[in-house]
């Protein structure tokens, strides 16, 4: 197949027309006949004991359908909204795991937790209602910090000292002994602040029921529709999954934050017999802040032992991480699994050990946010790593590169875990001084000075895993679900293929890349592929999309399935044009003999599949229509080196990003436009951590960043024109030798932005500055370092 559309070629998506004409169906432009709109009323208090809810005025409210609490659902034996996934505490004992109702029957957690439903004909109806609703609450003190949850009040009473478990990995023999004969131990306190998933489309659903047939639809943003169906199915309503479709159309982008299933999902669906027509609800902005799970929120102590010549010998690291209120789907995986099994790094240390202690407050959930787990182990990683450059007086890139894992050392064997199979640390660290011209950085920071500003030079090296993941080793580890990938693909008789997937699209640019697949192996034009994913009635069992795994692992899916409907469309080619199969060969989408001029292009072959008399039917079934599943052998390993150049002004401490430079190694590529598209989303979202986003709370519990007013997403004039590029080293453990591209962006950013900062702040005494680094910030610790600055 010519590359002008196959893989390698940076094809136009196929998707953007009809969402750039406004054609896109999201949920909430879906209307159902007779739909009803729900409204969640929610705890204004951090932590309160409810003694009485009064709906009766609001009952009488004009165009009130039916108002329920938590007290409704129990009555039906709703079940707890679930986790997926068990982690196994130090001692042995599970964690602990404290039920989680849809809507809450005597207790508020969190600010946003969810009282009642009201259902009426019009939003602003059921909104008016919802004003009129009692709660008498009685207050009671809350929990909010991470750092305090060990000695603050209980969030649950059945949960001591807010414990949600204890967990470690590595070896801390190994690292007592490393650190022992250590000739220099580096340490830091580091803190990645809590943000706030801020996708286009906020979250909603449309719950809907069949009186006639028994069966439930539900219409949701979700990234993966049959992980809800499952979820929310089997474990909070006792819906048989034969009875329940789950529908996930355009999504408008996620971020991690529809991966889990949310309980106005469970509501509006368990809620839609109860009225007897469909129920939808939409989240409004102000609302998402405060029941959308957030990120991050890890505080950890880490230190680096070395030898004299800055060699690593051990690396320990202590980590409190904060669930919030509740389990979130994934949330107890994020600082274990997908955190502390990364800190190794791109790094040859022999020995570390990670211990986790994750509590939970009286904040909202929080779970996984693009990246999860591996921004936070690169940030710990690459900060500790250029302060130890520093306290051994060497060249920050040099510490570097003595420590890379070599590149004739792979598979690499982490001491924590994980085995890398492939990657070229130096190529892309070597590529990125390059293209951000470092040599002539020095030029660049005497000019800025003149002018009064501090330049600074930041580098991040990294690895993540992703792809995720190999069934048998998460379902060890705690999952409770496999992680495969599926994927038919469909012939139909005039040679037009339609691909059913289990990955999910929510901006990732399946409907292009998944058809440069198809056109690049079938030799099919572009435009005869169509791609249907996100219908659980219409696609087989997956599970989504997430973790960089479209492409390497859903991608493999539909490999394999192609490879099926090719083997058997070579039978038929080989008797109809009286061969054998062996002497058939595929190429450009022609089936040819060899030694010979006999040939039959792939739609003649399609149409001979359904026409059952052209071929021997009594040894191959009519049709041409294959399935695959696809379970990973093991992650697949992205990395790559980012190098961030700021300025930042001494006066107001206003940071400008004037330099941001990505060169990564995400395996071979399908579709150049689209990696570079999701790498400068990725910058965007890590720059916006590093700088910019912080969700705050007060003593109280009351979420002081409730909007953003408060807030501060980055825009377009924060950033510069962004350097991107790859170096290629292949995935060896899928035929497409592809890796991921989603998350690396948002892992690779954020340290090399304070990386900079504190390197242009050290001009001025300033040794350390915290995430997000906003000019008050910066401010205010260029004047604390004045008086040490003065007296040297």
């Amino acid at each position: 197949m010519s590359n002008v559309t196959g893989i390698g070629a940076s094809v136009k998506r196929k998707e953007d027309k009809r969402f750039l004409m406004g054609r896109g169906n999201y949920t909430d432009d879906i209307g159902r006949p007779g739909m009803t709109h729900g409204y969640i009323l929610r705890s204004t208090h951090a932590h309160a004991k409810i003694n009485s809810i009064d709906t009766t005025e609001a009952e009488k409210a004009p165009g009130v359908v039916a108002i329920f609490t938590g007290k409704d659902m129990a009555a039906d034996g709703v079940g707890s909204v679930p986790c997926g996934w068990l982690i196994t505490q130090i001692d042995g004992s599970p964690m602990n795991e404290p039920a989680h109702p849809p809507l809450v029957v005597d207790r508020v957690r969190h600010v946003g937790d969810q009282v009642a439903l009201i259902v009426a004909e019009t939003l602003g109806q059921a909104k008016d209602a919802a004003e009129l609703i009692e709660v008498d609450y009685e207050e009671l003190p809350a929990t909010v910090s991470v750092a305090s949850a060990a000695t603050g009040p209980l969030v649950h009473d059945e949960v001591p000292g807010n414990l949600c478990y204890d967990w470690e990995i590595g070896d801390a023999a190994a690292v007592a002994e490393a650190f022992s004969k250590a000739h220099h131990i580096t340490k830091i306190d580091v803190t990645n602040n809590r943000l706030i998933p801020n996708a286009m489309e906020p979250r909603a659903c449309i719950g809907e029921f069949d009186k006639g047939t028994g069966e439930y639809t539900l219409y949701t943003t979700s990234q993966n529709p049959h992980v809800i169906r499952l979820l929310m199915g089997a474990f909070v309503l006792n819906i048989p999954e034969h009875k329940l479709r789950v529908v996930a159309p355009d999504v408008g982008g996620g971020f991690g934050s529809k991966i889990f299933h949310y309980a106005e999902e469970a509501i509006v669906t368990w809620a839609a017999p109860k009225v007897g027509r469909p129920i939808k609800w939409t989240a409004e902005r102000s609302e998402s802040f405060m029941s959308d799970a957030h990120g991050r929120d890890h505080v950890s102590h880490a230190e680096l032992a070395m030898d004299k010549d800055g060699t690593f010998l051990g690396f320990k690291v202590e980590t409190k991480a904060n669930m919030g209120a509740y389990l979130s789907t994934f949330a107890t995986s994020v600082p274990t699994y997908l955190y502390a099994t990364l800190l190794a790094g791109v790094y040859k240390t022999p020995a570390i050990h990670c211990n986790v202690k994750s509590y939970f407050t009286n904040t909202v959930p929080v779970d996984a946010y693009r990246g999860a787990g591996r921004p936070e182990a690169t940030y710990l990683i690459e900060r500790i790593v250029d302060k130890a450059a520093r306290e051994m007086g060497m060249d920050r890139v040099e510490i570097r590169r003595k420590n890379f894992i070599p590149t004739d050392a792979f598979p690499y064997q982490t001491p924590v875990a994980l085995q890398y199979d492939s990657g070229n640390y130096f190529a892309t660290l070597d590529r990125a001084e390059e293209m951000a011209d470092v040599k002539g950085f020095p030029a660049r920071k005497a000019e800025a000075a003149k002018r009064g500003k501090l330049r600074g030079l930041g580098y991040s090296t990294y690895v993540e895993a992703c792809g995720i993941a190999p069934s048998a080793v998460v379902g060890s580890l705690g999952a409770r679900a496999g992680l495969f990938e599926s994927a038919v693909v469909r012939v139909h008789p005039t040679g037009g293929v339609t691909i059913f997937t289990g990955s999910h699209s929510h901006g990732q640019g399946h409907e292009t890349t998944f058809a440069q697949l198809v056109s690049d192996t079938l030799g099919i034009p572009l435009e005869n592929v169509e791609i249907s994913h996100g219908d659980t009635n219409k696609v087989p069992f997956g599970m989504g999309t997430y973790g960089s795994r479209s492409l390497a692992v859903g991608g493999e899916a539909l490999m394999k399935a192609m490879n099926k409907v090719v083997e058997k469309a070579r039978k038929i080619a080989a008797h109809v044009l009286e061969t054998a199969v062996e002497d058939v060969d595929f190429k450009d989408g022609v089936f040819t003999v060899a030694g010979t001029d006999k040939a039959m292009p792939f739609a003649q072959v399609a149409l001979t599949a359904y026409v059952p008399h052209n071929f021997p039917h009594d040894q191959l079934e009519p049709g041409l229509e294959e399935q695959a599943f696809y379970d990973p052998m093991n992650f697949t390993y992205p990395g790559g080196c980012h190098i961030c150049e700021v300025e930042v002004d001494p006066d107001t401490g206003v940071t400008q990003v004037v330099g941001m430079t990505a060169v990564d190694d995400v395996g071979n590529v399908v579709n150049p436009m689209i990696v570079h598209g999701q790498i400068h989303g990725g910058l965007a979202q890590g720059i916006g951590q590093a700088l910019l986003e912080e969700c705050i709370y007060d003593e109280s519990g009351q979420i002081v960043t409730g909007s953003y007013m408060d807030y501060a997403m980055p825009r377009a004039d924060a950033f510069p024109s962004f350097k991107v590029d790859n170096c290629v080293t292949e995935c060896t453990h899928n035929s497409l030798g592809v890796k991921g591209c989603g998350e690396v962006g948002a892992i690779g950013s954020p340290p090399s932005v304070i990386n900079a900062v504190l390197d242009a702040l050290l001009d001025v005494g300033v040794t350390d500055i915290s995430m997000p680094a906003t000019p008050a910030k910066v401010w205010a610790a260029i004047q604390a370092a004045k008086p040490a600055q003065a007296a040297e």
